[in-house]
């Protein structure tokens, strides 16, 4: 309604007689009317307008870069550090698994992420409203964007999420029982804890924590995921005998390169239009993996006296794994400091901690992904801090302190919801098919031994 125009004929009527006020009452009447009207057709118009090409457009490109981060970037990136007869069955194992967490997800992982959660245990997953992606049609709109769009660049995020899995069992683990864990994880892990972050579930409602694309979600989720499994599976039998170096790190480059590119859409895209926000995720996603991936190659230069190809790269995707839960709330200099953190903290990861631990997590996917991301998840709570030039705090605490103890409890519930679920998602698969191939299968390679190809005919 236009108040000032109502306002002005009721002082009017003020400085009038009764009889010129009685007149005048007409025309404030007409003016309500006509105001009410103008209210009612630019509400209409807001309606139709709440539909943005442009802020549909600008997801769905950045769904296209998210998607290019399972199919190839990832595969590449841990087939190059496999020997040669293992090559394609690493190919093979992240294909198949982006494929099979793409349909989880349109059949039921949407659903239970992004459904309304008026069910029992609400707090903990969406519900089944949306099965099949139910009651969607290309009219429904979640926010700006059509809700299809919303739907597949989810499901991007959960489809690289389970491929980070492989590398933590690659060159022992049965085919068929990879595929029947991970699709248990992403129904009972994957998808509740995307719906306690981002779904208005019991993480974000109770401890206010931040996590913009994925600290949690994706990466400490994935990585307890993989630990564990790599736990159950039991070392491969040639470690420590003989030597498992990489058999072609040019792969292993190839897909670090595509991943940070890839990242940019994983970040910035999660804005979910293009404004200054997602500039500054984009610009914090350069910047964090330069820092890791200087700091990382710093550390082998004075501990190993010469830094390596495969340590730079897997810098870099220590510092995207660092910045993914801070990049929207973190200034540039804050960035920085993750970065740097997250390079030196995960060089140790996958040297100190595999000691530590005496565990087989092949390609280290817990050493950069899961203390990557716990780094990031943890300095977030920090750098956040309107004083360091952050965001501020979420809504619900008004210190540092608070903030951080948010982000600390995040990472609590992510890894032990995980790790419940991982062990009974692959004791599952051991017990119906068996977790791993036999020696003899193993000795051969599992390019031969599982699906009767070689990668290199020379």
């Amino acid at each position: 309604m236009n108040t000032r125009k109502l306002t002005l004929a009721a002082t009017s009527c003020l400085g009038m007689g009764t009889a010129a006020a009685e007149e005048a009452l007409p025309e404030t009447a007409q003016l309500e009317g006509a105001a009410e009207a103008v209210v009612q057709t630019l509400t209409e118009v807001e309606d139709v307008a709440a539909f943005s090409a442009a802020d549909n457009g600008f997801v769905l490109l950045a769904t296209m870069l998210v998607l290019l981060m399972s199919v190839p970037a990832v595969g590449l990136f841990y087939a190059g550090m496999v020997r040669a007869k293992n090559v394609l069955s690493v190919l093979e194992q992240c294909l198949a698994v982006f494929c099979l967490a793409i349909l989880l997800w349109f059949i039921i992982g949407y659903s239970f992420a992004f459904g309304s959660g008026a069910v029992p245990g609400g707090a903990f997953f969406g519900g089944f409203e949306k099965l099949l992606l139910m009651g969607i049609s290309p009219d429904t709109l979640s926010g700006s964007i059509s809700e299809y769009t919303w739907v597949i660049f989810q499901g991007a995020f959960c489809a690289i999420s389970s491929c980070l899995i492989v590398g933590s069992t690659v060159e022992r683990v049965r085919f068929s029982a990879l595929l029947i864990g991970v699709g248990i994880w992403i129904v009972f892990s994957y998808a509740p804890l995307a719906h306690q972050v981002w779904g208005g579930g019991f993480i974000d409602s109770v401890f206010h924590a931040y996590d913009f694309a994925g600290g949690t979600v994706v990466h400490i989720n994935a990585g307890v995921a993989g630990l564990t499994a790599a736990v159950l599976l039991g070392k491969r039998h040639d470690l420590g005998r003989v030597a498992l170096a990489p058999h072609n790190l040019t792969l292993t480059y190839v897909g670090a390169c595509l991943l940070w590119m890839g990242w940019l859409g994983f970040n910035a895209g999660s804005e979910l239009l293009a404004d200054g926000v997602s500039s500054l995720a984009f610009i914090n996603t350069v910047i964090a993996p330069a820092a890791a991936a200087a700091s990382w190659m710093g550390c082998e230069w004075v501990l190993f006296k010469k830094p390596s190809t495969l340590g730079t790269a897997s810098g870099v995707v220590a510092g995207l794994v660092a910045i993914t839960p801070a990049c929207a709330f973190v200034s540039p200099s804050g960035a920085l400091i993750i970065g740097l953190a997250a390079g030196a903290l995960c060089l140790w990861g996958v040297h100190g901690f595999k000691r530590l631990t005496k565990q087989d997590d092949s390609l280290d996917v817990f050493g950069v992904h899961g203390i990557g991301a716990i780094t990031g998840a943890l300095l977030t709570g920090i750098f956040c801090a309107p004083s360091l030039g952050g965001a501020g705090y979420k809504d619900g605490w008004e210190s540092m302190g608070g903030q951080f103890y948010g982000q600390l409890m995040s990472v609590v519930i992510s890894m032990v919801w995980s790790l419940v679920v991982s062990v009974i998602a692959f004791k599952v698969a051991d017990k119906l098919v068996s977790l791993r191939v036999d020696a003899e299968q193993e000795s051969e390679g599992l390019d031969l031994a599982s699906h009767g190809e070689r990668g290199y005919s020379i």
